[in-house]
C-alpha cells in the first residue's frame, strides 16, 4: 500500500500530500471536512438497514481549518478540524481516490481554458 512521504497545508486552503511513489496531490479542505468518511457525516448501514445522518446544526467557526493531522497505523489519517470535529479516518486508499479525482479535473480546467470558445 502506498504511503505519504510529506502532508502540508497549502496556502490555509488545501492540503497537499506526496506518496512514496511519487504523485503529489491537493485536497481542497471543505472537500475534505465535507466528505468526512464517518458515520455522522455520511449515515452508516447495519444488517441492511440504512441509518441517515443526524440534521446538521449551523457551522461553527474553524470548520474548515485543520487543527491536527495525525497517522492512524499504515492505511490512513484522522485530521482534527479546529472547530472541535475529529471523527472518520481518511484511508490511504480514499485519498489516492480523490486525488486522482482532483488532479484529473484540474488538468481538465486547463485544458478547457487553454481553447477559446
Amino acid at each position: 500500500m502506498l504511503q505519504p512521504t510529506k502532508i502540508k497545508l497549502d496556502k490555509k486552503e488545501t492540503l497537499l500530500i506526496e506518496w512514496d511513489d511519487g504523485e503529489i496531490y491537493r485536497y481542497p479542505l471543505t472537500y475534505l471536512r465535507d466528505e468526512s468518511p464517518d458515520a455522522e457525516n455520511k449515515g452508516e448501514t447495519i444488517l441492511w438497514r440504512e441509518y441517515a445522518p443526524p440534521p446538521k446544526g449551523p457551522d461553527k467557526p474553524g470548520k474548515y481549518e485543520i487543527e491536527n493531522i495525525e497517522i492512524v497505523g499504515n492505511y490512513g489519517l484522522s485530521i482534527k478540524w479546529k472547530d472541535g470535529y475529529d471523527y472518520g479516518i481518511y484511508s490511504y486508499d480514499l485519498l489516492r481516490t480523490w486525488g486522482k479525482y482532483f488532479q484529473i479535473k484540474e488538468n481538465t480546467h486547463q485544458d478547457f481554458d487553454k481553447h477559446s470558445h
